[in-house]
């Protein structure tokens, strides 16, 4: 079975049969392909197995680029480029550079971790969003899982799914078309139709 076309989806009501749920499927040895809830839940990450993020990694690096630019800047116009003695002090007056190298340190953390974000959650420009169940920003908690990842078959992970409590459990399948949908078309779409209707049916 083609992966990334073929799910079930798990609906739950509770966050805490979530977790209990997240805990047993895992254990029967499923793969879930991800969790989309309406609001943050503490610890689902840890559960699912995610490894610690890189993110802060990336903020110190980005960090550390924005500040020691700040400072060449700064240095190279002040003390090489265009030197200027003002209030007899030395050209190069590290004291005075601290404001612009904090705010050019923040701006590029800034900026980098914004990009990052978006380019490690897909959220790239004209990208049409996949849903697999719109009560996921409501007051669903929706557990998607990838037939095409798992050597368990439908039918076993449909009874795993109902054995971890959810309250539906269904199909849902995406065409080459749906994988590649038109971003232009689903906001034509999300105009004219409104936010109940999509090209993508909820299964």
């Amino acid at each position: 079975m083609e992966k990334n076309k073929h799910f079930l989806v798990g609906i739950f009501e509770d966050q805490d049969e979530l977790m209990h749920a997240v805990e047993h499927i895992r254990h029967e040895g499923v793969k879930i392909h991800e969790v989309y809830t309406p609001y943050p839940i503490h610890g689902l990450e840890h559960a699912l197995g995610y490894k610690r993020s890189y993110m802060p990694r990336a903020a110190f690096l980005f960090g550390l680029t924005g500040g020691s630019l700040a400072l060449t800047l700064e240095t190279w116009t002040m003390a090489f480029n265009w030197p200027m003695i003002i209030g007899g002090k030395s050209h190069w007056a590290f004291p005075d550079f601290v404001p612009v190298t904090f705010e050019g340190t923040v701006l590029i953390a800034a900026f980098g971790m914004v990009g990052t974000f978006l380019v490690e959650s897909a959220l790239h420009p004209l990208k049409a969003p996949r849903l697999f169940d719109r009560r996921a920003t409501d007051d669903k908690l929706v557990m998607a899982i990838d037939l095409g990842n798992n050597s368990l078959n439908e039918d076993q992970i449909k009874a795993v799914l109902k054995d971890a409590h959810a309250k539906e459990v269904y199909r849902k399948d995406f065409t080459d078309e749906d994988n590649k949908e038109s971003f232009v078309k689903y906001l034509v779409d999300l105009f004219t139709k409104g936010v109940t209707s999509s090209s993508r049916k909820l299964g």
